[in-house]
């Protein structure tokens, strides 16, 4: 289509046909009279759409007056049958920039005329910028992010009044607010962007106590402090902030002394100076404080009050940034008028740290433990880098083993623990003590004892346990040179004695594990262990393996995996993690529905780069998500319905489902394939599809019959 074909346009046809492809455009901003697009989201227009838009830009540039501006937004104005050129110079720095000029052209006339408004007082702005871009446009988040916003406080409201710039301040004026980098913020007095920079505003009341959230059970940092084995008989519990309660409620369940504060729902209750418990919780309470010194001595009373452990939690992983927020202080300020600062990972350890002086250990996002007694927190640390291991199976019966088989087991669960034979002291509890004198008065000593277990077992099996137990303990040593490493008299006798016995001397363990610790700097060395790994999925820059297989992957890997665990805590919901072989990286994967959905569907990542601990999120598109097959090979046998994936997986090869991994990437991928092969899941079982085509049907069927007999 050409200017000398413009008389085609004078038809009620062909404005029927421009006004119609305007209102089904799928990009740009409609309104009931016009469509607005940027001009960057050009291409994504309709072709035809296209075509009126080079006539009208042909005659917008041969007219003896042609703009000095390139314009940035293009609307297509329907009930006129024109398209009319605006200038935006500052659309992208600008959160709501002011139309500088516009160009319009009369599709019907084929007539052009020109409007200035850049010595305007009180120009036309523009609102909601992410409607006119596509999604792939570079400022598109941001743009977004201001307008939700904007939207959930109801700034957006009566837009007809907001046109102007003059109105649109004066309603940010009577809300307290001002835009800084796409973000809105509190107007403080102190403000010089204010409308009137004397006019007294008040700071925002913070309502706190609406942060409290009514659980119908306990929180995860009492979870958590609860599967970690720290409410021993007669702990005491203590919550320094407890909202409503759920956490005393349910830790007094579980027969403790449970008691609590909080300033707005418990005030009565308020910690007295000899006030003290075995077990603190400050969960989610430093977060919500908008005062920095009010916040501090929160930290600083609750640590006071715990004797053994205080539990510290706050908001680190955000899933709704754009819920309706606005920034105050160092944090936010909700719709609901509670405040919230939201801590990277790593800035929140240095927080606790530096307050209190002490070496805080993560437990998973924004959770933290902190213990009052050194020895106590080595044992813990230790403890979470320890693997599974299973005492050897009897090979040889031997008729003295027989025998005495019950009375040696203790001595075998000791070992396969440990990796060691037990010191008398070790073995001697209020439940074995007749056991271990038995074993002596029998064997003579616990060495000849287990002399017979070897007998009956392979010899080799209980070495590899050994091993095992050394390079825990390796793991642990290596990622506590990030911290303080402690000193020997600081570790438990226990774990004292485990390093005598595997290692001759501390010494010698801190060097055996610092020379792992630096082989990490070697790339390449990573990469061959991630590709001999026989445990996980291995793809093409990177191995994926499910976090309960983890504590079974090659020590170094284990090592590297821990390197951002140690510091960041491993995300208590990841599902899988991805050894990156070609760069310093660690990205958890959290498939939400992986033991029901037979090919999960990712929700969130969240990568770690091991030179700066920098944190990265990423939230993908639930519409297509990108999607996981053949699960069990992240997996290890043992996993609960391992089976069932493998089966799955081996039907959906032989189908020929899984031939192009590539395409099959992402929801809309699977799903296209699925059809194309006349299959639909139901479960974790690949079934014909009932609206199937019967000739593709037989195509199938015959591809699947040669699979079979390609690979018999």
């Amino acid at each position: 289509m050409s200017p000398t074909t413009t008389s085609s346009l004078n038809t009620e046809l062909n404005q029927a046909t421009f006004t119609c492809l305007c209102q089904q455009s799928p990009v740009g901003k409609r309104l009931p009279d016009a469509l607005y697009v940027h001009v960057s989201a050009l291409d994504a227009l309709d072709s035809e759409l296209k075509a009126y838009e080079a006539i009208a830009h042909t005659i917008l540039t041969t007219t003896h007056h042609p703009p000095t501006h390139p314009p940035t937004l293009i609307k297509f104005t329907f009930t006129a049958f024109q398209i009319v050129y605006l200038v935006y110079p500052n659309f992208d720095t600008d959160p709501h920039p002011a139309l500088q000029c516009s160009s319009q052209i009369n599709l019907n006339t084929l007539t052009h005329s020109h409007r200035d408004y850049s010595t305007t007082a009180n120009p036309p702005i523009l609102h909601r910028k992410d409607t006119f871009v596509t999604s792939d446009y570079p400022h598109y988040p941001l743009f977004r992010h201001l307008t939700q916003q904007e939207e959930i406080l109801g700034l957006l409201d009566h837009s007809r009044t907001i046109g102007y710039r003059t109105a649109w301040e004066q309603r940010l004026n009577q809300h307290h607010l001002q835009i800084h980098n796409h973000s809105l913020a509190c107007a403080l007095p102190s403000c010089s962007k204010l409308p009137n920079p004397k006019s007294k505003i008040q700071n925002p009341k913070i309502q706190r106590h609406k942060a409290a959230i009514a659980r119908a059970t306990c929180s995860k940092p009492v979870r958590l402090a609860v599967e970690a084995g720290l409410f021993l008989a007669d702990t005491t519990y203590f919550d320094y902030g407890c909202g409503h309660g759920a956490d005393i409620e349910y830790i007094h369940r579980l027969g403790h002394s449970s008691t609590g504060w909080d300033p707005y729902y418990r005030p009565d209750d308020q910690p007295v100076p000899d006030t003290t418990a075995d077990v603190v919780n400050l969960g989610y309470v430093i977060n919500v404080i908008e005062d920095t010194a009010e916040r501090r001595e929160a930290l600083v009373n609750a640590w006071a009050i715990a004797q053994k452990v205080l539990i510290v939690a706050a908001q680190v992983l955000i899933d709704d940034r754009t819920r309706g927020v606005i920034a105050y202080g160092d944090g936010i300020i909700t719709s609901r008028n509670t405040f919230q600062k939201y801590y990277e990972q790593e800035e929140l350890k240095a927080y606790i740290d530096q307050v209190l002086g002490v070496d805080s250990i993560p437990i998973a996002l924004g959770i933290y433990f902190v213990f009052r007694d050194e020895g106590q927190a080595e044992t813990f640390r230790a403890s979470r880098y320890r693997s599974r291991a299973r005492a050897p199976q009897i090979r040889i019966k031997v008729s003295k083993f027989e025998e005495y088989r019950q009375l040696l087991q203790p001595l075998m669960d000791f070992y396969t623990e440990r990796g060691r034979l037990p010191t008398h002291e070790e073995l001697v509890t209020d439940a074995s003590a007749r056991n271990c004198t038995a074993i002596k008065n029998q064997f003579g000593s616990l060495k000849r004892a287990f002399t017979i277990i070897l007998q009956a077992t392979d010899v080799g099996e209980w070495d590899a346990i050994a091993d095992t137990r050394r390079q825990d303990l390796m793991v642990y040593l290596a990622l506590s040179h990030f911290g303080r490493r402690p000193k020997l008299r600081d570790l438990s006798p226990i774990v004292q004695t485990d390093i005598k016995a595997l290692f001759g001397s501390y010494q010698q363990a801190c060097t055996a594990a610092d020379l792992m610790l630096m082989s990490l700097g070697n790339t390449a060395l990573l990469a061959e262990r991630c590709r001999q790994s026989t445990i996980g999925q291995q793809r093409p820059n990177s191995l994926w393996v499910h976090v309960s297989a983890l504590d079974q992957l090659d020590p170094l890997l284990r090592l590297y995996e821990g390197c951002a665990s140690r510091t960041i805590g491993r995300p208590d919901e990841a599902t899988a993690v991805k050894f990156h072989l070609h760069k310093p990286k660690i990205t958890y994967l959290f498939y939400p529905d992986f033991d029901n959905d037979p090919h999960p569907a990712l929700h969130t990542s969240m990568s770690i780069g091991l030179q700066d601990l920098h944190v990265r999120y990423r939230d993908y598109n639930p519409d297509h998500p990108p999607l996981l097959h053949q699960k069990e090979q992240l997996l290890l046998p043992d996993y609960p319905d391992y089976n069932k994936f493998a089966k799955l997986s081996q039907q959906e090869r032989n189908w020929g489902l899984l031939d192009d991994v590539a395409a099959i990437h992402d929801r809309r991928g699977w799903e296209r394939c699925l059809e194309e092969h006349c299959a639909e899941l139901r479960g974790h079982r690949v079934v014909w599809r009932k609206d199937a085509d019967p000739y593709r049907v037989k195509v199938v069927k015959s591809g699947i019959r040669n699979r079979k007999s390609s690979v018999e």
